[in-house]
């Protein structure tokens, strides 16, 4: 039988087909936006069986709000984090908020409908290893600090850090590929992908979660120090 579902994303094409993808599978998906302040509001007012609330920031302060609101109000709706790559601090602050359990924005189809039918049966709905490393961080939160620079920089490519430091610096897409010698349509895809694998969706977004983080420093850094990508 099919889920009573919502599906909450700032990212409203991802919202929008994982809910489509979601109904061919039967189930019944009650809405797709945006979040904003009243994302939560929405949730406890539809009371669906799960919801999964996107989130691009795991580790940002306060960015589990939503999910303790929710589970203040409707104890019995099951919310699953829907992101990036998480840290063990990101995968701990979710549990410790009341989610039931992290989707990464890449998995399967297949994988976060188990994981849907995992949650509304009042299950962990994460992978075992995320799940151990996030008990961890729980027990013992005086564990080293999570270097997010650093994490989010190994999913770069060197070509993707270079732009990455052009989009903060305010570069457009023909000034991007003038400065790296690379087709304007190149450029865009890069950045594109920059954006994917940060888990932003838009240039001031990548910027500002660059600053942030220190990343753009170790970028900077990188920059000097790194040859050309082969």
């Amino acid at each position: 039988m099919g889920v009573r579902l919502m599906v909450v994303d700032d990212h409203r094409l991802l919202a929008e087909a994982l809910a489509s993808a979601l109904k061919l599978r039967g189930h019944r998906v009650l809405a797709a936006a945006a979040p904003a302040a009243g994302a939560a509001d929405l949730v406890i007012a539809r009371a669906p069986e799960v919801c999964l609330l996107g989130t691009a920031v795991p580790a940002e302060p306060g960015v589990f709000d939503p999910v303790a609101k929710i589970k203040r109000e409707r104890p019995q709706v099951a919310v699953l984090v829907l992101g990036p790559v998480p840290s063990p601090r990101g995968i701990a602050a979710a549990f410790a908020a009341g989610a039931s359990g992290y989707v990464r924005h890449d998995e399967r189809i297949e994988g976060v409908e188990r994981s849907i039918m995992k949650a509304r049966a009042g299950e962990a709905a994460v992978a075992p290893q995320l799940l151990q490393a996030a008990f961890a961080e729980l027990l013992n939160p005086a564990a080293q600090p999570d270097d997010e620079a650093q994490r989010l920089l190994e999913m770069l490519t060197p070509r993707e850090v270079e732009v990455l430091v052009r989009v903060a610096d305010g570069e457009d897409t023909r000034l991007i590929a003038a400065g790296m010698g690379i087709a304007p349509s190149t450029a865009r895809t890069h950045v594109q992908r920059v954006l994917m694998k940060l888990g932003v969706g838009s240039r001031l977004e990548a910027a500002a979660l660059a600053a942030r983080t220190g990343l753009l420093d170790r970028a900077g850094a990188l920059r000097h120090v790194a040859g050309p990508e082969t």
